[in-house]
């Protein structure tokens, strides 16, 4: 009797269940162990009070990643989760009050260009058509594995002419003479973790992803695709078990052997993909030395910022607010430093409301409404005590948003919840707490971030934020598509 080969994936995330997918459709038998009492990761869906709410990611932008794994199970997308296009994709407000709506269809962008600054119009199309280039370079680089440093030095005429060496705020501010439509324009990477004034101009290319491909919401919710995915992986006949944290990748000879789970369970596999924190599954996780990725290599890198969300739900409607709202405080550059650089939790903010009850009214009870909004933070380097200051910028966050876009949030407030980076340590194992894993700058991009195969072992991959081509939704799913370079159809064993 044959069996199949046995395959290990640690974390159910967006790129565990990715992977769990390729890997059931390359004939695996496929184990995915989540640590948390439902899969998601930072997807993770919260249910409270009679509201539903999306723990991390809502914006999708490249649907045929999704449809690609469908495919790989012989059926359509659309047959199990329903997506829908906005437009507006998103709206930034300024502190000014100024409004910019952004969109994929080119004629009201060029219209809105044209709104706030005509000068600036001519040099928008110029930009488009380098964002358009830009991405081509993501088309051919984005699936490919870099696991030597010869792979990174083979596409460096492409970076080059692609501007990979200058920041996506440099790129930018070539192109427009108005401040307002180089943060539109610039705002971009702190989507995936990124200082738009450090993080490599490659990542321009999302202007092109969104103009292409729209920005999409799943009815019912981004957890309406994470129930899609177990489904696919169920469906392929293998298990996604929740709360079944690992304790260790076991090696013997150089070789993934297995994992121990907390509990002292020993799953024996010889082919284990981790989708949990990068550095951790080098820090915490790994049973042997590591010869690249040391503590001391771990403590130099650079992480994402850190995350401060606030998920609330309130009685009445607030039809006036658009499903992905952009609140963008006094200061641009100014605030980027305190949040990358110094380290120091402002007194100002920039604030990202999300209302997806403006497309799916079935998230919150009948005449209410769920949100939540997410600012930017420092991670755990900064001196911030979350345990005590968490209530107190919750407060000033709710104070800013009854002041502009939700008056009367105070008395119509009827549920409330909080993240903050002590969350992200410590329920989602983030490495310094960070909310996209290691910052994308040039230098902890492709062959520096730590590679989709590993350095340090026989039989261990990696996907997720951390690993190439890096974080946000697209980027995720790539990572598990690297894996298709990589690991070859399982052989079947008598």
């Amino acid at each position: 009797m044959e069996q199949q080969q046995q395959a290990i994936v640690i974390g159910s995330g967006f790129g565990g269940l990715a992977a769990a997918i390729r890997l059931g459709a390359k004939g695996y038998q496929v184990t995915v162990l989540e640590a948390l009492d439902a899969p998601g990761g930072r997807a993770y869906v919260f249910k409270q009070d009679g509201f539903i709410f999306d723990a991390g990611p809502t914006i999708i932008t490249a649907p045929f990643l999704f449809e690609e794994l469908w495919a790989l199970c012989g059926r359509r997308l659309a047959d199990d989760v329903k997506l829908v296009e906005l437009d507006p994709a998103y709206q930034i407000r300024f502190a000014d009050g100024t409004v910019f709506n952004y969109s994929a269809d080119p004629a009201k962008m060029r219209a809105e260009v044209e709104r706030l600054c005509p000068a600036d119009l001519p040099a928008y199309d110029r930009f488009m058509v380098k964002s358009r280039e830009i991405y081509g370079l993501f088309e051919r680089l984005g699936d490919r594995p870099f696991n030597r440093f010869s792979d990174m030095l083979s596409v460096a005429p492409d970076l080059v002419r692609n501007s990979g060496y200058q920041t996506v705020y440099g790129l930018v501010r070539r192109y427009f003479s108005d401040e307002r439509l180089r943060v539109v324009f610039s705002f971009h990477p702190l989507l995936v973790g990124g200082n738009p004034f450090d993080t490599t101009a490659i990542y321009t290319l999302i202007a092109h992803l969104e103009r292409s491909f729209g920005v999409h919401f799943a009815m019912g919710g981004t957890g309406a695709l994470i129930d899609g995915m177990v489904r696919l992986i169920e469906g392929q006949g293998g298990v996604v078990r929740c709360d079944a944290p690992v304790a260790t990748i076991r090696t013997e000879d150089g070789k993934v052997t297995g994992v121990t789970l907390r509990s002292g369970e020993r799953l024996d596999a010889p082919l284990v993909v981790s989708n949990a924190d990068a550095i951790n599954t080098y820090e915490k996780l790994l049973d042997r030395p590591r010869q690249r990725w040391t503590t001391k290599k771990a403590a130099r890198s650079r992480s994402s910022m850190g995350l401060f969300v606030w998920y609330f739900g309130t009685e009445g409607l607030y039809p006036e607010v658009p499903h992905h709202l952009i609140l963008m405080g006094p200061r641009y550059r100014g605030l980027l430093d305190d949040i990358f650089k110094k380290k120091i939790l402002a007194d100002d903010f920039s604030l990202y409301l999300h209302r997806p009850t403006a497309t799916d009214p079935s998230l919150a009870p009948p005449g209410c409404e769920t949100f939540y909004v997410l600012s930017p933070v420092p991670n755990l380097d900064a001196a911030v005590d979350w345990t005590t200051m968490a209530e107190t910028y919750r407060a000033r966050i709710a104070a800013a948003l009854e002041a502009t876009v939700l008056p009367g949030l105070s008395e119509r407030l009827k549920t409330s919840r909080m993240m903050t980076p002590l969350d992200f340590r410590d329920r989602l194992d983030s490495y310094r707490g960070a909310g996209f894993s290691l910052e994308p700058i040039l230098f902890q991009s492709a062959w520096f971030r730590p590679n989709n195969r590993s350095e340090e072992v026989e039989g261990l991959y990696l996907v997720g934020a951390g690993t190439h081509p890096g974080a946000g939704l697209p980027g995720v799913l790539s990572t598990a598509k690297v894996l298709e370079h990589l690991i070859p159809h399982a052989p079947r064993a008598a």
